[in-house]
């Protein structure tokens, strides 16, 4: 009787066990900031072994992956990685825009203090993200049991990704030379963060994303979380989500490969040595096989102007405060009013005052009929849109479609004002060397999206994939519910093998 019992014990222990669903230990996420896709080709024969070319070799490449809606910068690149979602559904339309009447950053918070810091760096959370990420499902799918960690120099980058319940965000502040993070999180930074700082050796001022040493800042401390937290080694799986924050910084300054200095090609290949060695502590801590990573860019970024000139291609700069004063003053002569008609010009969302307009009484859609005529005559502009009506835009269905993926009401401003061909948001003067980003066009929205590791062929596809995409493929090959807000679909050349 002792030995059928103890058969069947041993039997419901191997069902048991044999039931259990198949995850990897560890999921990955590596964002590399203001990356067009060609870099990994045009970089190619200088990279090394073992970092961007072993990704490229093992994993599965989606080289068709574009951002489905405008604008493309970080604070709502991270988002929609994230969530699967669009800014239309995640709330996060810029790094800045308006909520509740008043401009805010996007992950501002004043009810959070600043842990590790008593600066204002401190006072952030993911509270305005509305829906759920990669993480947060992970947590609800195993009773909160997995761990998520989000870092980067900047704290959108760090925060957004990682979601609303993860344990931990880091972000970098300057004004201490170190890691922080918010009493969101927890009220003291652990001890192993603190040795971090200290060993780091960063000084109190300096501002690593300005440098290629960022890159190696930000995977040592993501090296550091993996070895003190344990990433990896628990029943469930943990997420890390890591953003690399220099290569926008310096290309912002100093411009792509097109650009006549090697800033550019200095930061790209300082990620691919990094890459490396981080690959390299994943093989180890965790074991080869056993981690799922996915690297890909919160947006791309466009030459630079005045280096497309000197080569007969077409480029420039939009001044869009200027646009905007010069807007008011004909509005004041059309409608005879002495008043700031239009509030605010963040990126190319023009803001109009709706509080000023109904207190001296002047219909809004009137004021914004008005303004979208005057400013089509701007020759520095192709489009100009009405958000609330960009459905009916005469403008090419896939860049209406990405205005509507792109607006949030309530949030996004009432005017989208978009630039010509490879003209910048800002005056560029003769001797800018920067690039930028936020535009509709393949430069901006053409993106690397690589999987490998932990259930991943190698292979690739051109089909169209799209930003939205990305988190709910994670969440399928996990075998876990997609984010709450989620737009996209799973990617099945990558889920179905």
């Amino acid at each position: 009787m002792k030995k059928i019992f103890l058969s069947l014990l041993v039997c419901i222990v191997a069902l048991t066990a044999s039931a259990q669903v198949a995850r990897p230990k560890l999921v990955v996420g590596l964002v590399i900031d203001q990356m067009r896709w060609d870099y990994m080709y045009y970089y190619y024969d200088k990279f090394g072994e073992g970092g961007m070319k072993r990704l490229m070799a093992e994993g599965f490449s989606c080289d068709n992956q574009m951002l489905n809606y405008v604008p493309t910068i970080t604070g709502v690149g991270h988002s929609s990685i994230y969530t699967g979602a669009v800014p239309a559904a995640n709330g996060i339309p810029g790094n800045d825009f308006y909520l509740d009447g008043k401009r805010i950053y996007c992950t501002d918070d004043p009810t959070v203090k600043g842990v590790g810091t008593d600066s204002k760096a401190g006072n952030m959370s993911p509270k305005n993200l509305i829906g759920t990420t990669i993480g947060d499902m992970l947590r609800c799918a195993t009773d909160f049991r997995s761990k998520v960690i989000g870092i980067a120099l900047k704290d959108r980058a760090s925060i957004l990704p990682a979601g609303h319940s993860a344990n931990a965000a880091y972000w970098y502040d300057k004004s201490v030379a170190g890691f922080i993070t918010s009493s969101y999180y927890m009220e003291k930074l652990p001890d192993w963060v603190k040795k971090f700082n200290r060993e780091a050796g960063m000084k109190k001022g300096y501002d690593p994303k300005s440098g290629a040493d960022g890159v190696t800042l930000t995977f040592n401390m993501a090296e550091a979380a993996l070895k003190n937290e344990q990433l990896g080694k628990g029943e469930t799986p943990d997420m890390l989500c890591i953003s690399i924050s220099s290569t926008d910084a310096i290309s912002h300054k100093t411009g792509t490969w097109l650009s006549p200095g090697k800033e550019n090609e200095e930061v790209f290949l300082t990620l691919d040595r990094d890459m490396k060695k981080f690959l390299e502590a994943l093989d180890a801590q965790v074991g080869k096989g056993n981690y799922l990573l996915f690297l890909t860019a919160d947006h791309g970024g466009s030459h630079n102007p005045n280096t497309l000139k000197e080569h007969k291609l077409p480029g420039g700069g939009c001044d869009m405060g200027a646009k905007m004063r010069d807007l008011n003053e004909k509005l004041k002569a059309e409608f005879g009013l002495d008043i700031k008609y239009a509030k605010d010009v963040i990126g190319e969302g023009l803001y109009l005052d709706h509080e000023l307009l109904a207190q001296n009484k002047l219909c809004l859609e009137k004021v914004k009929a008005a303004a979208i005529r005057i400013l089509k005559t701007d020759p520095d502009l192709q489009w100009v849109i009405d958000y609330e009506k960009a459905a009916y835009a005469s403008v090419p269905q896939w860049v209406r479609e990405r205005v509507i993926n792109g607006y949030y009401h309530g949030r996004s401003g009432d005017i989208i004002l978009m630039p010509r061909i490879n003209y910048f948001e800002w005056p560029v003067g003769k001797d800018f060397l920067g690039s930028s980003h936020g535009t509709w066009t393949p430069a901006d929205t053409h993106i690397p999206l690589i999987f490998m590791g932990w259930n991943i062929k190698p292979g690739y596809t051109n089909r169209q994939t799209h930003m939205d995409d990305t988190a709910p493929t994670v969440c399928s090959l996990l075998h876990i519910q997609m984010p709450d807000a989620c737009t996209g679909n799973p990617i099945v050349e990558v889920t179905d093998k």
